[in-house]
């Protein structure tokens, strides 16, 4: 089985040495250079110039149209799938890791996010601008009416599977993508961010983290959860402190789930 899980990046950073991970430069067609060593999402078929507002997702592009393993996946530089956590790579999935998993369910996922005090959809609206959303839940209704009763379900879950990090068959995979990007496409079309700032310009990033669980439900899909391994410090205390905040004062400046 040839596997590869593609490492997004967007400067030069400690990687695996396994050779199941592969380095992808994100954005690379508005940079100078990319390192050696890393793939360039900017070559074959490619929406690099797109990162700004679609995150590691030009790297999932990369993937679906120019990548031919039985197996891909996504991970970031400083975020990792493991076994358990640890601060080095030790504990990350391993190709037998891996194969042990998918002979048993179709999808790895990391652990999910739960936010307790609010919804996936109060989380958004509160962290982000509410228009996106509210225009992607639209566009389901109207061109993927079989979606709606996934998305509204998520939507009204008070956790969900972040990151766009995922590991699955090739034939999933695809599938994902070709869904994903078909509604992401049409939602990039149907609203103006010429006034966002770049944080609030990663807005389909933003959204397909949502997607990816719409997708999974609709389907019927089986996934295991596994921890995520990160190589820097969390600031969880940060981040509870930020969640309150947006929940009591909604009208203050508004700071992402990251």
């Amino acid at each position: 089985m040839n596997i590869r899980i593609f490492v997004a990046a967007h400067k030069t950073y400690k990687m695996p040495t396994d050779t199941i991970y592969q380095p992808i430069f994100v954005g690379t067609l508005l940079h100078n250079q990319v390192p050696e060593e890393y793939i360039s999402d900017g070559t074959g078929q490619n929406i690099s110039k797109l990162n700004p507002n679609f995150n590691e997702l030009t790297a999932i592009y990369w993937a679906w149209k120019n990548d031919q393993s039985d197996v891909k996946g996504l991970v970031h530089y400083r975020r990792y799938l493991s076994k358990h956590p640890s601060k080095d790579f030790s504990t990350i999935l391993s190709r037998a890791d891996i194969e042990e998993i998918l002979q048993h369910d179709d999808i790895i996922l990391p652990s999910k996010r739960h936010y307790v005090i609010e919804s996936n959809a109060q989380h958004y609206k509160n962290a982000h601008y509410a228009e996106p959303l509210d225009v992607l839940v639209e566009i389901i209704r109207k061109q993927y009416p079989e979606y709606i009763a996934a998305c509204d379900q998520v939507l009204k879950r008070r956790s969900a599977h972040m990151f766009n990090m995922f590991i699955m068959r090739s034939s999933y995979f695809d599938e994902y993508c070709e869904w994903l990007f078909d509604v992401l496409f049409k939602l990039k079309d149907s609203i103006d961010i010429t006034d966002y700032d770049a944080r609030e310009a990663r807005v389909f990033g933003y959204l397909s983290e949502l997607m990816l669980d719409m997708w999974i439900e609709k389907n019927g899909y089986s996934y295991r959860e596994v921890p995520v391994q990160y190589l820097e410090a969390k600031k969880t205390f940060q981040k509870g402190l930020n969640l309150i905040a947006r929940k009591l004062f909604p009208n203050r400046e508004k700071k992402t789930h990251f």
